[in-house]
């Protein structure tokens, strides 16, 4: 069977990934916003005997790449080795789109464009000439709505058509023949256009190491030439003026106000007054929901493994296994592990998809548009915002995502400052003491909807103090401007239930799941040496407590408070359960379910309302778990920038209880 390798490019926002998951048949994740895909993803399928691989590659406006993922885009349409290129555009915005289909024509003959979102088109009254389009070009032309898969059978014959026997021909345009005829000797190996080239070596971007066919000679020469003939101005004007002529020739504009309600929805979401208030309903919204209906399940998850960890311990017993490494293996790695996917998951469940809805309607990039300026003015970079939401599901994936920021300064501010949002993991701690401690243990309504609201006042404290952090470190350590942050607003679209239940599940609920119970395991096997291998007459537990109980007292809590945390490094859902092992001399994590009785524990050891308001000071402001860590410590490639993303949260923390305690006392 014949193979051929497809490209798939696109700007963000056209439906690119949604043309990959139509021909291939995979659930590609899609993002809202430039970047959101930072890594390359392919797919396997069959047309008329055909076998083809389709690279899906990042949402990318330019060739001339100004961020990782538009380098990654970039590195691939110029150096690997494929047989055609897809270029996807939005058929409601055709002219931007252009731009890309353009410069991709000045380094390949074998594309094929995708205008995609036709029916999104059609309910806009506008009308694209395809016919017109694909005479103008000089290359296939195809029409298709991805997620209706309409257009998709053209779309494969087209680029069967182009991948076998290239029956579409482009030649360059002719202000470029001087050009080419002059470097065409010099360069043939290359697959850059002569002007793209130029660009990239006036940006000091080290294209040339990747071909090693070219001496140095040729390349001093031709940088000689680049400065002398082009400027980036005009190489760009040049593709834009050619983009809005053959828009205009192609596009019909039937309504002209067809844009007017998403004029008006934006006029409100982005407007100062009730931009922020709309935003902080919304999360409230979503914490309530997180809070309301995550306990039954999270009940019933327990009662299950608790159920299983009986059986288990059965088994253990016909089987002879020795007593310690049954206690070993079932009340210490077995117990923590469950504990963590009984906290977790339920909570992430109903939070990512949640969150995943507010990618597909458009409403995430409005809320970094509103906080874009708030960012600025902490000489920050506006991406940081979308980077902190990202942190409210797990900070390693607020790390991660924090790969859309161009600057390396603004892209360690928000890896350092990302802990300073709450996770998951964090979530049932801190609504277990606003509980306990602040609200009280009414099960109704306004109870749920007073701890959404103090849920939310706390969060809204972490992004001040995000703010704050990241204005002191841009004067001291990171010093600089920021940089200019170039959004896009999407249309407001009807979001796929189907595809964000899956997506969130699959792509951010279990891949999270997975590293906190691959932590967690070790961890439970660590914490239950410490509570039972005796030492000195006591364990390492009691000894450790005892040692950190001074400077605990000291900021207004007490050693074992600290001994959780740090014990609990290796996933932050873990932290009460070490509390109750410390408290209760247990020897293994109980699974308390019973506030009532967990309050009754603490008030028995000296907890007040201080030591509440100080632990959740504590468990919002404390070094990220290792997870992240190790996240922070890839991304950055320095144990540096890792230690200062440890210790910098939790400074802040302590201090922050020493200060509530003085205050509280005087």
């Amino acid at each position: 069977m014949k193979s051929k390798k497809v490209a798939l490019i696109g700007n963000p926002n056209v439906g690119k990934s949604t043309v990959f998951n139509a021909l291939t048949g995979l659930h590609q994740h899609t993002g809202n916003w430039p970047g959101k895909t930072v890594e390359n993803a392919f797919g396997e399928c069959e047309w008329k005997g055909v076998s083809l691989t389709i690279y899906d590659l990042p949402g990318t406006y330019s060739l001339i790449h100004h961020s990782l993922e538009e380098k990654v885009a970039s590195d691939f349409i110029c150096f690997e080795e494929y047989d055609v290129a897809i270029v996807v555009c939005d058929a409601v915005c055709l002219e931007r789109s252009l731009n890309l289909v353009l410069q991709t024509m000045e380094i390949l003959s074998n594309v094929v464009v995708c205008v995609n979102l036709m029916d999104e088109a059609k309910k806009k009254e506008i009308s694209i000439d395809l016919c017109e389009l694909e005479k103008i070009l000089g290359v296939p032309v195809i029409g298709t709505s991805a997620r209706s898969r309409e257009g998709l059978d053209e779309l494969f014959n087209a680029v069967i058509q182009v991948a076998n026997d290239s029956y579409y021909s482009f030649s360059y345009p002719k202000y470029l023949e001087d050009c080419i005829s002059i470097l065409s000797s010099d360069f043939p190996k290359i697959r850059y256009n002569p002007r793209w080239i130029a660009l990239q070596i006036m940006k000091g971007d080290e294209i040339f190491q990747k071909v090693p066919e070219v001496k140095t000679e040729k390349v001093e020469r031709f940088l000689k030439f680049s400065r002398k003939v082009y400027k980036e101005e005009d190489i760009v004007g040049a593709i834009l003026m050619e983009s809005r002529r053959i828009s205009s020739l192609v596009v019909t504009f039937h309504k002209q106000n067809y844009n007017e309600t998403m004029k008006k929805w934006d006029r409100i979401l982005t407007n100062k007054l009730t931009g922020i208030p709309i935003m902080l309903c919304m999360l409230f919204g979503i914490l309530w929901l997180t809070i309301h209906f995550s306990n039954i399940p999270s009940s019933f998850l327990f009662d299950c493994f608790h159920f299983f960890e009986l059986k288990l311990f059965d088994l253990f017993h016909f089987l002879a296994i020795p007593s310690f490494l049954t206690d070993l293996l079932l009340s210490g790695v077995y117990r923590t592990v469950t504990w963590v996917v009984s906290v977790m998951l339920p909570p992430m469940a109903i939070f990512f998809p949640l969150f995943t809805l507010l990618e597909d309607l458009g409403i995430l990039p409005r809320i970094a548009f509103n906080l874009d300026y708030p960012f600025m003015k902490c000489h920050a970079c506006g991406k940081q915002s979308l980077t902190m939401c990202m942190g409210l599901g797990c900070n390693a994936v607020g790390v991660l995502g924090a790969r859309i920021i161009d600057s390396k300064r603004e892209r360690i501010l928000a890896i350092l400052t990302n802990s300073f949002m709450p996770c998951n993991g964090r979530f049932p701690a801190i609504i277990s003491m606003i509980t306990m401690f602040v609200i009280g243990f009414s099960n109704s309504f306004l109870g749920s909807i007073m701890s959404a609201f103090t849920l939310t006042m706390i969060i809204l404290l972490g992004i001040l103090m995000t703010f704050l952090v990241s204005y002191l470190l841009s004067k001291t350590i990171l010093k600089g401007y920021p940089s200019s942050f170039t959004l896009e607003l999407p249309p407001y679209r009807k979001p796929q239930i189907g595809s964000v239940i899956v997506r969130s599940i699959f792509d951010r609920t279990l891949f999270v799941l997975g590293r906190a119970i691959s932590v967690a395991a070790p961890a439970g096997l660590i914490i239950y040496l410490f509570a039972n291998v005796p030492v000195f007459g006591s364990n390492m537990i009691t000894i450790l407590s005892n040692f950190l109980n001074p400077f605990g007292l000291f900021v207004g809590l007490d050693g074992m408070i600290l001994l959780a945390f740090l014990l609990g490094f290796p996933a932050n859902e873990i932290v009460i359960p070490i509390l109750m092992l410390g408290y209760l001399s247990l020897g293994s994590m109980t699974e308390m379910n019973d506030l009532v009785v967990m309050k009754d524990v603490l008030v028995s050891h000296g907890w007040t309302f201080l030591t509440a308001i100080n632990f959740i000071l504590l468990c919002l402001f404390h070094f990220p778990c290792s997870t992240t860590i190790l996240t922070i410590k890839k991304e950055l490639r320095s144990w540096k920038w890792a230690a200062l993303a440890f210790w910098l949260p939790t400074i802040i923390g302590l201090f922050l209880c020493f200060l509530t305690t003085i205050i509280f006392r005087f």
